[in-house]
């Protein structure tokens, strides 16, 4: 799909938006592993295509920060109708910021997290909504150059950025790779500067390059109005317009969760 036509497809939306509600969306695009067994499908796209699953299994080869094994035994079976109980019951431990995931503002800032800005204070409606699939120039880092080379309109909230860490498929190894593509201070600046994104969203375990890790998290959560969804499964997807559909985990206290994203064509 080219450029040209998203733009068109935008516009559309918009005057359909305005048309039929007699005001814009202030949120959307108007204002400014372990292998299943033969038995068990497990479909990315679902209903004829309509749905697209762009979140990540959790395996014991999920990658995870500063970790060269991956996540490992995630799962623990306390209780096993095998071993006499009535039923299974299994035991959960997962890092909040590994495989697919959401950054709440409190996990850059010491003092939001203080202040209880965790991911249960995460606005839905922002989580939820029409949105834009772009591909990023590939060899580069998301710089301030980058972002404006993508022509992103204004009252765009949500984008999706996929780049070469799709190509790379770097979420389906374990080892955690410091080379992956991310925003580098300056590309967070600009999209914070330029653009009405309120919904960042890319293809491995943080949206900052690695040595601007501090420095962009920083820049994109200093005014906790945007959210950053970490880690996404953009394979064999088109560019283009999308419903994006996310929900994280109620998790007080939390500074990042888990999440479950889905895209509606």
């Amino acid at each position: 799909m080219s450029r040209e036509t998203i733009l068109v497809l935008i516009s559309a939306i918009c005057l359909l938006s305005t048309l039929a509600s007699g005001y814009a969306d202030q949120l959307g695009f108007c204002s400014q592993e372990a292998h299943p067994s033969p038995s068990t499908q497990r479909r990315e796209i679902k209903e004829s295509g309509e749905i697209i699953d762009i979140t990540h299994r959790f395996t014991p080869h999920t990658p995870m920060g500063g970790s060269n094994d991956g996540l490992g035994q995630y799962l623990t079976l306390l209780m096993s109708m095998k071993n006499g109980s009535d039923y299974n019951f299994s035991e959960m431990r997962i890092p909040v910021h590994s495989g697919t995931h959401v950054d709440a503002p409190g996990h850059y800032f010491d003092d939001y997290y203080d202040l209880g800005y965790d991911v249960d204070t995460l606005d839905l409606r922002v989580l939820n909504g029409p949105v834009l699939l772009v591909d990023v120039p590939r060899e580069t880092n998301i710089t301030a150059e980058v972002m404006k080379s993508l022509n992103i309109p204004l009252g765009v909230k949500r984008v999706l950025f996929r780049t070469l860490n799709t190509d790379r498929r770097l979420m389906y190894m374990p080892a955690f790779d410091t080379s992956f593509v991310g925003f580098t201070k300056d590309g967070a600046q600009w999209l914070v500067d330029h653009t009405s994104i309120k919904l960042v969203g890319t293809d491995y375990l943080s949206v900052a390059a690695f040595d601007d890790l501090v420095a962009a998290h920083h820049v994109f959560l200093k005014g906790k109005d945007i959210i950053l969804v970490e880690g996404l499964k953009l394979d064999d997807v088109e560019p283009g317009i999308y419903s994006l559909h996310c929900l994280p985990l109620r998790l007080v206290g939390s500074e990042g969760s888990p999440i479950r994203c889905i895209l509606i064509l």
